[in-house]
């Protein structure tokens, strides 16, 4: 199995190590490489072609929403994972609308660390779920829909039930044994929903059916 290549950002140099000597003693994880702030992030994240960026939301400088804003505009399948000591920390909901593919929480387990990586590779998973719900409400807030007119923007029936089981939480693999479909075919969904609804990533997508009423907030992840 290939192995995960992931950058680590964040200016404390014991909890950055730390953080980098767990990914390396773990199975599927390479440290391509450390940055001590944004601009670091951002010159070695061009220089190594990571698969993910795992950045701390504060750095001096350049902090890590400019640096994530920047990343995914050169790099746009690199993927970043902001880390941030609180959930009610407004700076999250900025680094997903920069880019973001999902946040972890300093004081994680090792194994959901590994867990999130994992999935945010495979496209599967973007928060962890405690934090689901508020983040999909505050992005009904301040996410403007992409199209204005009928709530499936053109969206074909198989596209709206795709749409569906992603706002419940399930992962591609669960989609495609849900419709009886392969796993390849639901990623091309996918992909054609983001660009039908002009979004940019699933976090984005799901706020989307939440504001459009296809799901009610409590019923999401």
């Amino acid at each position: 199995m290939k192995s995960t290549r992931v950058l680590v950002a964040d200016d404390h140099a014991l909890f950055r190590k730390g953080v980098t000597g767990l990914l390396r003693a773990a199975d599927g994880f390479t440290v391509v490489g450390e940055a001590q702030d944004g601009r670091d992030a951002v010159a070695k994240a061009l220089a190594l072609l990571p698969d993910v960026v795992l950045m701390d939301v504060y750095m001096p400088g350049m902090d890590g929403i400019e640096a994530a804003r920047r990343i995914k505009a050169a790099l746009p399948s690199t993927k970043i994972v902001v880390l941030t000591v609180s959930e009610e920390d407004q700076k999250l909901f900025e680094a997903l609308r920069a880019g973001a593919h999902g946040y972890l929480l300093k004081n994680v387990e090792p194994e959901e660390l590994f867990r999130t990586l994992r999935g945010v590779v495979r496209g599967e998973a973007f928060v962890t779920p405690s934090m689901a719900v508020k983040i999909l409400e505050e992005f009904t807030r301040q996410v403007r829909p992409p199209q204005k007119g009928t709530p499936s923007a053109g969206l074909s029936p198989r596209e709206q039930e795709v749409l569906e089981l992603l706002t419940r939480g399930s992962v591609n693999k669960e989609i495609a044994a849900a419709l009886e479909i392969s796993e390849n075919t639901v990623k091309n969904h996918l992909k054609s929903i983001m660009e039908k609804l002009h979004l940019e990533n699933r976090v984005q997508v799901v706020a989307w059916a939440l504001r459009e009423g296809l799901v009610k907030p409590r019923d999401a992840p």
